[in-house]
C-alpha cells in the first residue's frame, strides 16, 4: 500500500513529537471509485506565504454552473490529495452534494511544498514581525484563496484529523476573518502529558520511534522503518536502553528524536508545543471530534473542548463523542470494532452531523445539535447533553480494591489495616499491551494497532506481574458519565516506577446470555473489554517539571486521571480493575531506578522492583467511577 494515498478526511495518526499516522478504509472500493464520473476542475497550484515559502496547494472546484460555493480547506503533512473527493470513497458524499470547493495542501517542507518541516511546529513569536508558523501559513492560504479562485462566496471551513486537526487548532489562534467553522477530529493538545509522545510523562516507545522514522527520514515519502524480525516486542526489548537508538539508528539525524533526549521533563519546550495552553477562545466555531476508543488522540480533542468552553459565552464549541478509533469516523459504517458491535452505524451518523455543521455556518443552513453528542458505549446510545460530563445527576463513587482479587464500593473496615498485593516487575521480561507477535505500528498490513484499545485483556491472565480485582456479578446496570480516576496506594523497592491502571468491562459467560450476540462470536463470553486505561510515570507524582526519585519502600498516593467516558455496565457483567508496571512495547521501560534522564539510561540501569497496590484502611486504593443516579 502506497502511504500517499492513505490521505482522507480522517487524515492520519500522530506520535514522535506530534501525531501518529493510521491508515483506514475507505468507504467504497478503488474499483467502485475508479467508475465514477469526475464531479471537479482540479487546479495544481504553489500558494506563496508571507516569507516567500510556496506551498503544494491542490483545488477542486466543481464542474459545471454554480452558485458561489465555500471553500473546505485541509492541511496535512502527509501529502496533499491528488485524486478528488468522493473518487475512492463515499465519506464526501453528503458534502459534496451540498456544494464546496475543496481545498488540500502540503504543510511547509512536505512533499512539493518549499521550507523546513518542523514537527509540530510551536506558535510563533508575534514580537517578531517575520515569524511563521502553521497558523499564519494557513492565514496566508485563505486569503490567497478569497483572491485567486473565482466562484467562491468568501467563507472558509476546515476539516481532518490528526496532525489535520491540529493544524486546525492552530488556525485558531490567528484565524482569518473568513474561517467560519473548523471540524477538529482528534488533534493532540499537549505531547507531554496526554497524546502522542507521552502519557503522563512516560514516553510512548514504539509509536514515537516509527513516526519519527517516518516523517524525518525523506521529505517527500511517508517512510517504513526496515525491523529486521516481524514481533516489534522482541526488537525493542533487543534494543535495550534508549541511548541505543541514536548509537545504532539515528545517529543524531532525526531532530524529534533529539528533541525526546534533550528534554526528558516537561520544559518550556514541550509547553510551548503545547497548543491546548495557548487557547483560551475563539471566534471560530469549534465541532470536536472524540472516538472513544482512539489509540492515538482520546485526550486531545476532550483537552480542547474543555478549554474553550470555559469561555464559550457564544456557544459555538461542541463536542461529538463516538465509538470509535483514530479515524474511525471516517470508516465506511461505523458499525463495528473488532469484536464489539454497537447496534447502527456510528460513521454515517456522524457524517449526518458533520454535514449539517457545515450546512449551517457555511451555506446558512439549519443547525439542530446539541453541544455536546456522547456516544454511551455498552447500552449503545447516543446521548444529547448541553456539555460533557455534566455535574447533576452524577455522584463520584469509589470502586475499592480488596483481598482475593475482590472489588466493591464498600470500602475497606478498620481491621483491613495491612493489607496490599504483590508483583515483582521485571523490565527484561515486561507485559505486552497487546496479543504478540506484535507487528509494525503503522505499516502492519492486518493493522492490528487500530483495534489494540478493543482487545480481550485475557492475553494477560495468568502473569504474575498483572494484578486483578472484578466484582461480583452485577444485578442491575451501573453507568457512568464523567471523569474516571484511579486512586492509588502504592510502594516500590525501586526509586521510579511506572503504574498502569485499566478499568476493564467483563461479559458474561453464560450460555443463554451468550445467544443474543452475534452469531458466531461464542469467544464474546467473558470478554473483557477495556473501557478506560492510563500509565503514569511515578517520577513525575509532585510535578512533571521537576521529577523527583521515589522513596523505597514508602506508601505514595498517586491521583491517575483515566480520562471522561460514558459507559453502562450492564446487569450480568462484571467491573474489573487492573493494575501493572509495564506496558511494552507501547510504553518504553522504567529502569525502576531513578536516574536523570531515561533517554541517556544505560543498560545496567534496569533493574527489578517490588511492587505493592495497597487496599488497607486508610490506604484504600480505589478507582472513583462517575455514576449516574
Amino acid at each position: 500500500m502506497n502511504p500517499r494515498t492513505i490521505v482522507s478526511i480522517a487524515c492520519v495518526a500522530v506520535a514522535a513529537g506530534v501525531l501518529g499516522y493510521v491508515a483506514h478504509h475507505s468507504g467504497a472500493s478503488s474499483a467502485e471509485g475508479a467508475a465514477r464520473e469526475s464531479r471537479f476542475e482540479m487546479i495544481r497550484a504553489m500558494v506563496p506565504m508571507r516569507d516567500g515559502v510556496k506551498l503544494e496547494t491542490n483545488i477542486f472546484v466543481p464542474k459545471g454552473k454554480h452558485p458561489p460555493l465555500p471553500f473546505l480547506f485541509e492541511r496535512t503533512p502527509y501529502g496533499a490529495r491528488d485524486s478528488e473527493p468522493g473518487a475512492k470513497s463515499t465519506n464526501f458524499d453528503a458534502l459534496i452534494a451540498d456544494g464546496y470547493i475543496f481545498v488540500a495542501q502540503s504543510i511547509r517542507g512536505r512533499f512539493k511544498s518549499e521550507g523546513t518541516f518542523v514537527m509540530l511546529r510551536p506558535p510563533r513569536d508575534k514580537s517578531d514581525p517575520k515569524s511563521v508558523d502553521e497558523a499564519t501559513d494557513a492565514y496566508d492560504t485563505i486569503e490567497w484563496l478569497l483572491h485567486n479562485v473565482p466562484g467562491n462566496n468568501g467563507r472558509v471551513g476546515m476539516h481532518g484529523g490528526s496532525y489535520d486537526a491540529w493544524t486546525q487548532v492552530m488556525a485558531l489562534l490567528e484565524p482569518h476573518p473568513a474561517l467560519k467553522a473548523v471540524n477538529e477530529a482528534a488533534s493532540p493538545s499537549d505531547m507531554f502529558i496526554n497524546d502522542d509522545d507521552h502519557h503522563n510523562g512516560a514516553f510512548r516507545l514504539a509509536y514515537s520511534f516509527e513516526y519519527v522514522a517516518m516523517m524525518e527520514s525523506e521529505k517527500d515519502k511517508n517512510a517504513e522503518f526496515a525491523y529486521d524480525r516481524y514481533d516489534a516486542y522482541d526488537w525493542f526489548l533487543g534494543l535495550g536502553a534508549l541511548s541505543h537508538v541514536n548509537e545504532r539508528y539515528f545517529h543524531g539525524q532525526r531532530p524529534t528524536w533529539n528533541d525526546y533526549v534533550e528534554h526528558p521533563n516537561r520544559d518550556e519546550f514541550w509547553k510551548r508545543n503545547a497548543v491546548g495552553t495557548h487557547l483560551e477562545r475563539t471566534t471560530v466555531p469549534n465541532l470536536n471530534v472524540v472516538g472513544v476508543w482512539d489509540q492515538e488522540d482520546f485526550v486531545g480533542p476532550l483537552d480542547i473542548y474543555s478549554r474553550l468552553e470555559k469561555n464559550d459565552a457564544s456557544h459555538i464549541n461542541y463536542l461529538i463523542m463516538g465509538p470509535w478509533n483514530h479515524g474511525g469516523w471516517a470508516g465506511k459504517t461505523g458499525r463495528k470494532l473488532g469484536a464489539i458491535d454497537f447496534g447502527s452505524d456510528t460513521a454515517q451518523e456522524y457524517r449526518e452531523i458533520q454535514r449539517q455543521w457545515f450546512a449551517h455556518w457555511l451555506h446558512d443552513g439549519p443547525l439542530d445539535l446539541p453541544e455536546a453528542t456522547v456516544f454511551e458505549t455498552g447500552s449503545n446510545k447516543w446521548k444529547k447533553l448541553d456539555r460533557f460530563p455534566r455535574e447533576a445527576g452524577v455522584t463520584k463513587r469509589p470502586l475499592y480494591l480488596h483481598a482475593d482479587g475482590k472489588a466493591s464500593f464498600e470500602p475497606p473496615t478498620e481491621e483491613a489495616a495491612q493489607g496490599f498485593d504483590a508483583y515483582v516487575s521485571d523490565p527484561a521480561n515486561p507485559v505486552p499491551y497487546r496479543r504478540r507477535p506484535i507487528g509494525p505500528t503503522f505499516f502492519d498490513p492486518e493493522m492490528p494497532w487500530r483495534t489494540w484499545l478493543v482487545d480481550d485483556q485475557r492475553f494477560v491472565e495468568g502473569r504474575p506481574d498483572v494484578l486483578t480485582w472484578q466484582t461480583d456479578v452485577l444485578d442491575r446496570d451501573i453507568t457512568v458519565e464523567g471523569d474516571i480516576v484511579a486512586d492509588l496506594f502504592a510502594s516500590t523497592s525501586g526509586t521510579d516506577s511506572d503504574w498502569v491502571v485499566k478499568l476493564i468491562d467483563v461479559y458474561p459467560e453464560d450460555k443463554a446470555w451468550a445467544k443474543n450476540l452475534d452469531a458466531g462470536t461464542p469467544e464474546m463470553r467473558g470478554y473483557q473489554l477495556m473501557i478506560a486505561n492510563d500509565v503514569f510515570r511515578a517520577r513525575y507524582r509532585n510535578s512533571f517539571e521537576h521529577p523527583e526519585p521515589v522513596p523505597a519502600n514508602e506508601v505514595v498516593e498517586y491521583t491517575i486521571d483515566l480520562h471522561p467516558n460514558a459507559h453502562a455496565f450492564l446487569r450480568g457483567h462484571r467491573i474489573m480493575v487492573q493494575v501493572q508496571s509495564t506496558w511494552f512495547p507501547l510504553i518504553d521501560r522504567n529502569p525502576q531506578k531513578y536516574v536523570d534522564n531515561i533517554y541517556k539510561a544505560q543498560d545496567s540501569d534496569f533493574t527489578k522492583a517490588t511492587q505493592r497496590i495497597y487496599r488497607a484502611h486508610g490506604a484504600a486504593s480505589a478507582i472513583v467511577l462517575p455514576v449516574v443516579q
